[in-house]
């Protein structure tokens, strides 16, 4: 198992970890070993320089998951500059956005994507160069940048208002790929399977977390969750890291047992697992370690849960990783006891430095660390709801801006979406407050199915459910939205549901 170094060091050291004749990386192309992997970020690194930007100028790129893609978040930085990685989901009106808003001097990307982009969509200061253009020749040596230094701006997707651009210094994506490599024990005989995109700073983390352990990483722009099994059963990886959507089509699709037995290590973020995914998972894949896990772009990843404890825990979000401080603090700013609900705060270094040239809204997200932290300095205050039981693990409960507010009842959305799922009428669902001039907000349950289970279900839940927390109304879809990284759509259906 990787050592828990707290040492911070450049993000584009990362490949000299690994040894040098070892798989680094595994795509279309062939296997390209770490000494080649260090090359080509050298090499990348380089041609980056020769453009003579300055020092912290912003390098976009709006790729799908080729070997430019996976080595410019250390080569950017190794030229002293900054990455600012585009989710290739993304449409030209979006990706304008987080071009002006970023600053950028350059945009890197293919030539249907570039096809897309429409006359305005880049400013006269941003230039445009296709991957299949670029020429590659000398290679820059690994820099000596301060840890602290802007390395990368990654853009939430978006769910409230327009992406913000959240601020990653070297030591951020540093000791985060320490920590996720530590405590999911990864080694140099892993082979991760990187199916989420690499502008999502869970799908980078991959990257990193894979080569700090000296581990190789297999790129994968997948379709259905066919291609996903039939990567698993070409590619023999050990390690799928996912978010509920896409664990729920996994499921669903067919998996010969040999094939299912390759994988060792299942991790999650993005969103709670349920109960039914979790019992779900760990029969499809007997062999493979469970790690659900709770995060937030602002300060990474915050809590992991041991595989050991999530049969008797399932609906835990387990511990703080290493180097985050986890608080569950009341309204007052005071420690919150076990079992009393508060906001989950994450101070330490993984916290990021802000939002990019937004001040109003870094200063509602990060704020000073409560006085009795151990780590003080700034925090991220999360906005989301914990409970901490006696044994110190935490279960979400919901974010403030989500709770649904009825007849006086502060009602936790995951809860009744926990509790519909839970008999199998449904896979998927989302639960909205939505307004009634009698309760103030009523429940409504958007659900993917054809309806004829509902009258089971409201049955069932009659049962499960006390009278205030019962949905209204049910909505039946076909397929529910998913943002960019794969996520379900919260604000899309909430503005659906209250147009």
């Amino acid at each position: 198992m990787i050592a828990l170094d707290p040492t911070a060091r450049p993000i584009d050291t990362l490949p000299l970890r690994g040894r040098a004749a070892d798989p680094a990386l595994v795509d279309r192309h062939g296997t390209l070993d770490f000494a080649g992997l260090e090359r080509l970020t050298g090499q990348v690194a380089a041609w980056l320089a020769g453009q003579g930007y300055p020092p912290g100028a912003r390098v976009a790129s709006w790729l799908p998951k080729t070997r430019l893609a996976c080595v410019l978040p250390m080569a950017a930085p190794r030229a002293g500059l900054v990455h600012v990685p585009i989710n290739p989901m993304l449409k030209r009106a979006q990706v304008a956005h987080i071009l002006a808003d970023s600053g950028a001097v350059a945009l890197v990307t293919q030539a249907g994507r570039s096809a897309t982009l429409e006359q305005g969509d880049l400013s006269e200061d941003c230039a445009l160069f296709l991957e299949e253009s670029i020429s590659l020749e000398a290679a820059l040596p690994a820099s000596n940048a301060d840890p602290d230094t802007l390395a990368a701006i990654l853009y939430t997707s978006g769910s409230t208002g327009r992406p913000k651009g959240v601020m990653l210094s070297h030591a951020n994506l540093w000791l985060g790929a320490i920590s996720v490599a530590h405590y999911l024990k990864l080694t140099s005989v892993d082979r991760v399977l990187g199916v989420l995109p690499l502008s999502f700073d869970y799908g980078q983390n991959q990257l990193f977390s894979t080569w700090a352990a000296g581990a190789s990483y297999a790129p994968l722009d997948y379709l259905t969750a066919k291609d996903v099994v039939k990567a698993v059963d070409r590619l023999a990886p050990t390690t799928v890291a996912g978010v509920p959507p896409l664990w729920v089509q996994v499921l669903e699709a067919e998996w010969p047992q040999d094939t299912a037995n390759r994988l060792k290590r299942l991790t999650n973020s993005g969103g709670a697992l349920t109960a039914p995914l979790v019992a779900g998972l760990r029969a499809r894949f007997p062999q493979a370690d469970l790690y659900p896990m709770y995060g937030l772009t602002e300060a990474f990843r915050s809590t992991y849960l041991a595989p050991e404890l999530v049969a008797a825990h399932p609906d835990s979000i387990g511990r703080a990783i290493p180097f985050a401080e986890i608080m569950v603090v009341r309204s007052d700013g005071t420690a919150a006891a076990a079992g009393e609900p508060g906001e989950l705060v994450h101070a330490g270094p993984l916290v990021a430095q802000g939002y990019w040239q937004d001040a109003a809204r870094t200063a509602e997200r990060f704020r000073p660390a409560p006085a009795w932290s151990r780590s003080g300095g700034m925090a991220v205050w999360s906005g989301d709801t914990v409970v901490r039981d006696g044994d110190g693990l935490l279960r979400f409960v919901g974010r403030d801006d989500e709770m649904i507010k009825s007849a006086g009842n502060r009602i936790s959305p995951t809860e009744i979406e926990e509790a519909v799922v839970a008999g199998g009428e449904t896979a998927e669902a989302v639960a909205l407050g939505v307004p009634d001039p009698r309760l103030g907000q009523a429940i409504i349950v958007v659900a993917r199915g054809d309806g004829t289970q509902e009258a089971a279900l409201r049955a069932r839940l009659r049962r499960d459910l006390p009278s205030f927390q019962q949905p209204a109304r049910y909505a039946w879809r076909t397929e529910l939205p998913r943002n960019a990284n794969g996520k379900l759509d919260r604000a899309a259906l909430k503005a659906e549901m209250t147009s």
